[in-house]
């Protein structure tokens, strides 16, 4: 995709991999917005990025999805890019005991209803949006670009919904790309390893691959035609058969 010249919508774009794409995308060249439930946070992701724009928006409620797109569709210039990348991991639920359902269906809502319900709201509007030939560069196309996880493919048993979540966001965006594949709209998976972000819990991911290191080396693939982008162990068992990936879910789980 080209991604200068761009009107972008981030969710979850406060912190971590979200702020960090958004500078990226800003840097050259296109319009960000990003949106997410903490206006403290927003606000400071703002004043680190002149040009940033923000709004407060819980997508966890459907409420407010669709407020987020009427929104959307009032702003001028019209975005063309949505990136589903909001997402929050609840670490030691234990699936043999039993536990409030509200809080299991809140990270079901932002991981996984809420990219569904966004980019089934926001594809007629994209498979409309022209902007004037003047208005951007050549190659500026609407896309919607889904971030789900190396965990999709081989699950760490003591986040189970966060991985269930995003095996479904990975197998929706599968037949969302199948179904607009007529249309102008592209479809881009991204694929992190575990980054050293602040999700789950600040320090949770120290062992995880820089977040700048990661950032870049998507946002350089971003240039291209990928329509999957995975880095570092996402890669691997994006693309590893039945038998590696017994073997993978059998290190990771060892019990302690």
């Amino acid at each position: 995709m080209n991604v200068t010249g761009n009107n972008i919508l981030i969710t979850g774009g406060a912190t971590g991999i979200g702020l960090a794409l958004a500078e990226r995308f800003l840097k050259a060249g296109s319009q960000v917005t990003v949106c997410g439930r903490r206006e403290a946070a927003l606000r400071e992701a703002q004043a680190k990025n002149p040009g940033l724009k923000i709004r407060v928006c819980d997508v966890g409620s459907p409420d407010e999805r669709i407020r987020l797109m009427e929104w959307a569709k009032a702003e001028k210039p019209g975005f063309n890019v949505l990136v589903n990348n909001a997402g929050i991991q609840r670490r030691g639920v234990n699936l043999a005991e039993t536990e409030n359902w509200d809080a299991i269906h809140q990270e079901i809502a932002i991981n996984l209803e809420a990219p569904i319900h966004l980019a089934r709201l926001f594809a007629e509007y994209l498979s409309k949006h022209r902007e004037p030939k003047a208005a951007a560069p050549a190659g500026v196309t609407p896309a919607i670009i889904n971030v789900t996880s190396g965990l999709a493919f081989v699950p760490l048993a003591m986040v189970p919904v966060y991985c269930a979540t995003k095996a479904a966001l990975h197998s929706f965006t599968l037949s969302l790309r199948h179904h607009l594949a007529k249309t102008p709209i592209k479809v881009i998976e991204i694929i992190p390893p575990a980054v050293n972000t602040d999700l789950g819990g600040p320090g949770l991911h120290d062992f995880g691959v820089p977040l700048d290191e990661f950032s870049d080396a998507v946002f350089s693939r971003l240039h291209g035609d990928e329509l999957e982008i995975a880095y570092g162990f996402a890669q691997k068992s994006s693309r590893a058969s039945r038998q590696e990936l017994d073997g993978m879910f059998e290190q990771m789980n060892q019990p302690h």
